[in-house]
C-alpha cells in the first residue's frame, strides 16, 4: 500500500487508474448500504466508495471507520454521476471505488470538528494545535508561509545576497524591550540573552565584507502581547554595504511586489509614494498612516488663538493644538453614537470631545454657541463643511490630540464603511525623528534604536538641538500596519560614540555594552544599511487574517504561554542549583 498521489489530486483524466490514497476520514456517510468516506490530507478531499457488491469486506470495515482515523484505500477511479459532481470540491467529477482498506489508526472524537465553519474558541485552538492545524484554512496558510519564504530566497539569492545565520544565545543590550533571559551554567551569575533582532550582528557581517546578508530570522521580546505581537516571531532581515537609503528601499520594495505576486496573485504600483514623519503624524496623527480613505487631521489652531471658548483657549495656551477631523455624512449618526465616540476618545487619553453637526444648513452642538461669526466662517472654510458633516475635535497636547483622533478616524471608518476592500496601499515613512525626550527618565532615548545614522544634513545639531535632528531610517507601511523598518547605520566609530553620547551612554558604559561593535567599526566599517520585514505580519495579510498566530504553527497566547505543551513550567530543584539560581516565590 505505497500512496499513487495526494487526495486532491485526481482528475478526471485519471479515470480508469488504480490508485493508493493515504489520508485522515474527513466524515463517513451510509446511503443504502454504499457507504461514503470523504478523505482529506493537506491537498484536499476527494471521495471513496465503498460497495459490498465489490468487496463485502472491505465494506464491513468501513461502516467501523470515524472521524478522523488515519487510512490507506486501494481502488479503482471513475467518474462522478452527473448529479453528484460536486464543484466545490477540485477532486468533484470523480471518486475512488475502493476494494482495499488498511486502518493505520484510529482516532479519538475531536474535541471540535476539523473543518473552517466550526466556532471554535482560541484556547481549545491552541490547546488541540495538532487538530487545528488539520483545518484547510490552517494548512493554506502555513502553505502561503513557505511560499512566501521560498519566494524570498529565490529573489535574494539572485540579488546576490548570502544566508547567514547568526547566535540565538548573546548578549543583552539595553534600548529596547525586556531581552529574554538564559542563565549560563558554565559562566555561573551571567546571563545569555535571547536575541530581539539580529542587528549588530548584521552590521559586522558588514564589517567582515559579506556586502549583501539576509536571514530568515526568529526574534524574541518579553513585551505584552496583541494580535500583531508574540514573544517569539521571525522577520526577514537583510543588510547591505555600500548603498544609500534610496538602495535599500528599491531591493525591499522588488522583494514585497514579488511576494505579492507569487503568493498573493497581486499587482502592486511602483515605487511606493514616501511621507515624511512629520507629515504622516499631522495628517493622520500616526506614523503608520492608513491611507485608503480621507478623514485626515485638520490644524484648526489659527482660529481658536484668541477664542472665548475655553477649552480650545486652555489647550493652545499650554502649548498644544487643535484639530479636527471632518466625517462627510456623520451627521446622521445618533447622539449615542456620536457619545460613544466621545467615551472612546476619552479611553484613549483625552479629557473629551468637542464635536458639531451640520444638518439642514444649521451648527448643532453645545459648543457653538461660543464661537464668533470669525471663528465659523474660517473654520468652515479651514474643513470645506457641507451639509451633513460631523466635525470631531481634539484640543490637548500634540501628543494626547494625534493619538486620539489618529485613532478615532480609523474607528469611525471602519464603524461606518469607509474603508475600501480589496486594497493595497503602500507607503514608506522616512525622515523620522532620531531622538525623543523622556520627561520622567529626563533623558533622551533612540526613536528606532541606538545604532541609526543621522541625517548627514543635521549633523551639526546632534549636540545642539538633539529633537530636530532626523534620522536616516524608513518603516514599510501597509494599510495602517507596520510591516517593517530600518535605517543607514553609523559607519564611523566616532559618529556612533557621538550618538551614544546623546542617548545618555558614556564611554566606558558604551565600552563595556558596546565595545566589540565599536572595535569593528574602526577596522574599515564599509557604509551599510538594512531592515527587517516581519515576515508574519506579511503572510497574515496576505492570507487575510487579523492575528499573527493563525500564521504561527505553534504560537503562544497573550500571556506569553504556550497551552499545548503546558511551557512555561517550573524546573526541578536540581536544574537551578546546577545553575546557581534559587526562586524566591
Amino acid at each position: 500500500m505505497k500512496r499513487s498521489c495526494y487526495c486532491g489530486e485526481p482528475r478526471k483524466a485519471d479515470e480508469g487508474r488504480e490508485l493508493v490514497l493515504e489520508g485522515w476520514v474527513n466524515s463517513r456517510r451510509d446511503h443504502g448500504g454504499v457507504i461514503f468516506v470523504d478523505l482529506r490530507d493537506r491537498s484536499g478531499v476527494v471521495q471513496i466508495v465503498f460497495n459490498p457488491d465489490v468487496s463485502v469486506l472491505e465494506h464491513e470495515h468501513a461502516s467501523e471507520l470515524r472521524a478522523e482515523y488515519v487510512i490507506a484505500v486501494r481502488g479503482v477511479l471513475r467518474p462522478r454521476s452527473p448529479e453528484t459532481v460536486n464543484p466545490k470540491l477540485a477532486t468533484g467529477e470523480v471518486e475512488l471505488m475502493a476494494h482495499e482498506l488498511v486502518v493505520l489508526n484510529t482516532a479519538k472524537p475531536p474535541p471540535f470538528p476539523i473543518d473552517d465553519e466550526a466556532q471554535i474558541t482560541e484556547n481549545l485552538r491552541l490547546r488541540y494545535r495538532y487538530l487545528d492545524l488539520r483545518r484547510p484554512s490552517m494548512q493554506r496558510r502555513l502553505a502561503a508561509r513557505h511560499q512566501v519564504c521560498r519566494v524570498t530566497r529565490h529573489l535574494l539569492d539572485g540579488l546576490g545576497f548570502v544566508e547567514v545565520e547568526t547566535p540565538i544565545l548573546t548578549r543583552s543590550t539595553p534600548e529596547g524591550a525586556r531581552d529574554y533571559l538564559v542563565p549560563s551554567r558554565t559562566n555561573p551569575g551571567s546571563f545569555f540573552a535571547l536575541p530581539q533582532s539580529p542587528q549588530l550582528f548584521k552590521q559586522i557581517l558588514m564589517v567582515a565584507g559579506l556586502d549583501r546578508y539576509y536571514q530568515i530570522a526568529r526574534c524574541f521580546r518579553d513585551e505584552d502581547l496583541r494580535a500583531d505581537r508574540q514573544p517569539e516571531f521571525t522577520q526577514i532581515d537583510l543588510e547591505m554595504s555600500f548603498v544609500t537609503q534610496d538602495d535599500v528601499l528599491s531591493v525591499v520594495e522588488e522583494l514585497v511586489k514579488r511576494v505579492f505576486s507569487e503568493v498573493g496573485g497581486l499587482k502592486l504600483d511602483d515605487p511606493f509614494p514616501r511621507m515624511p514623519y512629520d507629515e504622516a503624524m499631522s495628517r493622520f496623527g500616526t506614523d503608520r498612516p492608513d491611507t485608503r480613505f480621507g478623514l485626515e487631521l485638520r490644524d484648526c489652531s489659527t482660529i481658536f488663538a484668541s477664542s472665548g471658548f475655553k477649552v480650545f483657549r486652555a489647550a493652545l495656551d499650554a502649548g498644544g493644538v487643535v484639530k479636527a477631523i471632518v466625517v462627510p455624512g456623520g451627521a446622521a449618526m445618533s447622539r449615542k453614537e456620536i457619545d460613544d465616540v466621545g467615551a472612546l476618545a476619552v479611553e484613549l487619553g483625552a479629557k473629551g470631545m468637542a464635536w458639531i453637526r451640520v444638518a439642514d444648513g444649521e451648527w448643532q452642538s453645545p459648543i457653538v454657541k461660543f464661537f464668533s461669526e470669525a471663528e465659523r466662517a474660517a473654520l468652515s472654510e479651514r474643513l470645506a463643511l457641507s451639509d451633513g458633516d460631523l466635525v470631531i475635535f481634539g484640543a490637548d497636547s500634540f501628543k494626547v490630540v494625534h493619538h486620539v483622533l489618529g485613532q478615532l478616524r480609523l474607528r469611525v471608518a471602519e464603524a461606518r464603511g469607509m474603508i475600501p476592500a480589496g486594497r493595497w496601499d503602500f507607503l514608506w515613512v522616512v525622515d523620522f525623528p532620531l531622538v525623543e525626550y523622556s520627561e520622567e527618565d529626563r533623558r533622551y532615548y533612540a526613536v528606532n534604536h541606538p545604532f541609526t545614522a543621522p541625517r548627514a544634513a543635521d549633523l551639526d545639531r546632534l549636540e545642539s538641538d538633539p529633537l530636530a535632528v532626523r534620522a536616516d531610517a524608513y518603516d514599510i507601511v501597509l494599510n495602517g500596519m507596520e510591516l517593517g523598518g530600518g535605517s543607514i547605520r553609523n559607519h564611523r566609530p566616532e559618529l556612533q560614540e557621538r550618538v551614544f553620547r546623546v542617548l545618555g551612554i558614556e564611554k566606558e558604559e558604551a565600552a563595556s555594552k558596546f565595545g566589540f561593535l565599536l572595535e569593528a567599526l574602526s577596522s574599515g566599517a564599509p557604509p551599510h544599511g538594512g531592515l527587517a520585514l516581519g515576515l508574519d505580519r506579511v503572510v497574515a495579510l496576505l492570507t487575510g487574517t487579523d492575528s499573527i498566530r493563525d500564521v504561527i504553527a505553534f504560537p503562544k497566547t497573550q500571556k506569553a504561554s504556550c497551552l499545548l505543551t503546558d511551557a512555561p513550567a517550573p524546573v526541578d530543584a536540581a536544574q537551578l542549583r546546577g545553575l546557581g539560581i534559587r526562586v524566591d516565590t
